[in-house]
């Protein structure tokens, strides 16, 4: 149940009431019995276990990442194009120099 704050027009009391959403609303200070009116105030939230900070997460490779996010946009980045990755490059044999007899 939500917990809802007010405070009072002519004292200035301010005071909290747990209610349910179908609850009316508190119009008179508990106080002096004037007219009251709702505050607007910050949710208290609390993030348990796990999974809430950055590294409880596991770690992407980052190659994977940007052809991931290259697919659902359909552009490609620079570290694509540059040909850099963490993944060495296939070993291919350098071409033979062509020979040349001088006579």
């Amino acid at each position: 149940m939500p917990l809802y704050e007010y405070e009072c027009d002519s004292c200035g009391h301010r005071f909290e009431v747990i209610q349910k959403f179908s609850d009316p609303l508190v119009d008179t200070c508990p106080k002096c019995g004037k007219t009251v009116h709702k505050l607007i105030s910050s949710p208290a939230i609390q993030f348990k276990g796990t999974g809430w900070y950055i590294t409880d997460y596991a770690k992407k490779d980052s190659t994977s990442a940007t052809k991931a996010g290259s697919a659902k946009d359909g552009s490609t980045s620079s570290s694509e194009s540059s040909g850099s990755s963490s993944e060495p490059a296939p070993s291919t044999p350098a071409p033979a120099a062509p020979t040349t007899k001088s006579e």
